[in-house]
């Protein structure tokens, strides 16, 4: 056999065949983690957005996952600092008031329609007298307009006509209305028009206050923020001498609920303050969970904007009673249902929200007889004569 020159078969291979195929890299745990992050990276370049953990979109969810594991481990935040072009791990600026907080919330959390933020029924916890929203308020201007209202208030509180009671929920924060925060009296002035703050989920309604203090500052907080205020502050209403506070052995018995349609049909969708008043002996969410099929909710989703729980009495009264006072500005509309049959719906009313407020304080003070509807003004007036 004769002896094989190796080194110039070697020499020959022009082509490399005959080279040792280099060992890839080995892959760590960093890169790993990196290429990870990219990923998401790239999700928000294509989305505008970082990816949520909450959705039903199974590969955006298991980023969203991902994204949440990472901002949990400060090790792991280090490390992908710099692949972070669009700040996906800056650590969010904590809100410098609950205003803040509030409208910061664009998945509606905190969103006050249902009164699920009326803390009013829950117990309290003891924590310092202290003054609050005190950074928040100015000085009141034409503060001696109101000055008189206050003596006159406190006047009452002393003769027995007016009494102050356990803040009884946010849907008692109407123009006109007293309240004790703190121990300090204050006076709703103003209510002002409702916004709807757009998010992701739905569009949230708030209004913004102008509150008077009797010590002479005031402040122009949104009405969740005083409901929230009231809850955790011990607050109380000053409420006419016949008012009944709700009492631990109450009977709950029903609800009075305000709606708003989302419809499309530009018939509906154009007509401003359009409420349906009605009632319900269970969750109002149950009631309405499939109101486009149904005429009487117009043949479109809705929106529950006021919730009112009813005690000791007949809903339905407390709901006839709110026809009567609107009946003016009942919605006259017919539809054709999916049976093919004509229907009336006849609780939708042309009424702003807080008239429809107003109306549900007197009728629990006893009151609305003394009060008539003004569809001219759009607002209650109290009967001549």
């Amino acid at each position: 056999m004769s002896d094989i020159d190796f080194q110039s078969i070697f020499d020959s291979d022009e082509d490399g065949l005959l080279d040792t195929p280099e060992k890839a890299p080995k892959v760590t745990s960093s890169d790993r983690l990196e290429r990870s992050f990219l990923e998401i990276v790239e999700f928000y370049r294509e989305h505008d957005r970082a990816p949520r953990s909450d959705t039903r979109e199974i590969a955006e969810r298991k980023l969203g996952a991902r994204l949440d594991g990472i901002l949990a481990n400060d090790e792991k935040i280090a490390a992908l600092a710099h692949l972070d072009e669009f700040g996906l791990l800056a650590e969010p600026e904590a809100p410098a008031s609950l205003d803040d907080l509030l409208d910061g919330d664009d998945l509606g959390l905190l969103d006050d329609g249902t009164g699920i933020l009326d803390t009013s029924d829950l117990p309290q916890r003891k924590s310092p007298e202290t003054t609050v929203d005190a950074a928040q308020r100015v000085r009141a201007e034409n503060f001696e307009l109101f000055e008189s209202l206050f003596e006159q208030k406190h006047a009452e509180l002393v003769d027995g006509t007016t009494k102050l009671v356990s803040f009884p929920g946010i849907q008692y924060i109407t123009e006109g209305s007293f309240f004790v925060l703190n121990g300090v009296m204050l006076f709703i002035a103003e209510v002002g028009e409702t916004e709807y703050k757009e998010s992701t989920v739905r569009a949230n309604r708030r209004e913004r206050l102008r509150v008077i203090f009797e010590n002479g500052t005031e402040s122009s907080m949104y009405r969740q923020s005083l409901g929230i205020r009231m809850g955790e502050g011990h607050g109380q209403a000053v409420v006419p001498a016949a008012f009944e506070s709700i009492l631990a052995d109450d009977v709950a018995t029903g609800y009075v609920y305000i709606l708003r349609s989302l419809s499309d049909d530009p018939q509906i969708s154009a007509i401003t303050d359009l409420h349906k008043i009605g009632f319900s002996r269970g969750p109002v969410e149950d009631r309405i969970a499939h109101a486009e099929k149904q005429p009487t909710y117009l043949m479109a989703p809705v929106e529950i904007v006021a919730s009112y729980r009813t005690y000791n009495m007949k809903t339905s009264a407390l709901e006839n009673l709110l026809h009567r006072v609107f009946a003016e500005v009942r919605l006259d509309v017919s539809q054709v249902g999916k049976d093919g049959r004509r229907y009336e719906p006849s609780e939708w009313y042309v009424v702003p929200l807080e008239v429809i407020d107003q109306a549900v304080s007197l009728i629990a003070s006893g009151d609305i007889v003394d009060f008539v509807y003004d569809p001219s003004t759009r607002k209650l007036n109290g009967r001549q004569g």
